[in-house]
């Protein structure tokens, strides 16, 4: 059996084959799709902008960044912590994300029903993250690191509650900002995941 086919189609097929070209591969997989969901993030963004109509997407105009349950934008210290505690910081912001995604496209669909290309890309968006946060998970425990474990629900119903009884300018600027989160913490997560990858930064 060659090398490939001992670490990637059965790991288990050779117990004398280190795991690491595997490791490998997994971190480089998920490094990949972090830097693909990168670029779709900022196309989200980008997206969700053009569909809100003035102020947004004027030069100048500077939303309030408005605080959003159970997620907050990487702290200013994450890049010097230790890269598995960086990682199950992305992995929890990531398991946030899709519940919060699934409350702004139901709120665009009442605001901006014709606007089809948005809503599919917030649905592909909160599927996304998840097959992402699933992926980091697997990386850290190939790594041996510790997991976050059961957690319990995100507090999406509340920001579906604020946002359904919001004016429209505040359930726009709700959406701007968890939009903009998603964009951090994918852009984060892929960073981290590049100082695993081989050819990183050591």
């Amino acid at each position: 059996m060659s090398r490939r086919e001992g670490s990637l189609e059965d790991p288990q097929a050779d117990s004398s084959i280190s795991p690491l070209p595997h490791l490998e591969s997994k971190i480089q997989q998920t490094h990949s799709l972090a830097r693909l969901l990168t670029k779709y993030a900022e196309q989200l963004l980008q997206e969700y902008v053009q569909h809100q109509g003035d102020p947004f997407g004027l030069p100048g105009f500077s939303p309030p960044r408005l605080p959003v349950a159970d997620l907050s934008a990487p702290a200013p210290g994450h890049a010097g912590l230790p890269v598995p505690e960086r990682l199950r910081l992305d992995e929890a912001a990531l398991a946030a994300l899709p519940p919060l995604l699934d409350v702004v496209r139901r709120r665009q669909a009442e605001l901006n029903p014709r606007a089809l290309r948005l809503l599919r890309r917030l649905e592909d968006a909160a599927r996304q993250a998840r097959a992402l946060g699933a992926a980091v998970e697997a990386v850290l425990a190939a790594l041996g690191a510790e997991t976050r474990g059961p957690q319990p629900e995100p507090a999406a119903a509340a920001v579906a509650a604020a946002t359904a009884t919001a004016g429209v300018f505040p359930a726009k600027v709700l959406g701007l900002r968890v939009c903009g989160l998603y964009r951090e913490w994918v852009s984060r997560t892929e960073a981290d995941l590049g100082q695993l990858a081989p050819g990183g930064p050591a």
